[in-house]
């Protein structure tokens, strides 16, 4: 899977534990009616992958959803989610016009001459 948007955020590498385990968030901004903030942590050697990375560029990043079971203390067993990301690349800003085919140019198109020459439109609107 993956998230495409603008970086609003990368954080600094935490490290947990004696054993070292690292941990390095990002937060990506989706581009779409409702935007989205995205938080992706990047785990170990993939933290290093955010270095050349900062608020406002565009990034496409491929991602792995996480789930875990966790019993509490009073025996209730929670569940959490992650998103963890994987490989992250910069995505070129695409031109104004979004998605939308170009429109082909005027010239292309016949003038219509006789628009209402035959008109038996008998439609009461």
């Amino acid at each position: 899977m993956e998230v495409q948007g603008r970086i609003k955020m990368v954080g600094e590498t935490q490290t947990f534990g004696s054993n070292g385990f690292r941990k390095r968030e990002i937060v990506v901004t989706t581009e779409e009616q409702y935007p989205q903030h995205i938080m992706v942590e990047f785990v170990q050697d993939k933290c290093d992958l955010l270095n050349s990375y900062q608020a406002g560029q565009q990034v496409k990043v491929n991602i792995n959803l996480r789930g875990r079971e966790w019993v509490n203390p009073q025996g209730e067993t929670k569940y959490f989610n992650s998103i963890q990301g994987w490989r992250i690349e910069a995505v070129q800003a695409q031109a104004a016009s979004g998605d939308m085919p170009p429109v082909p140019p005027t010239e292309a198109f016949e003038p219509v001459s006789d628009l209402n020459e035959g008109d038996n439109d008998d439609l009461p609107f």
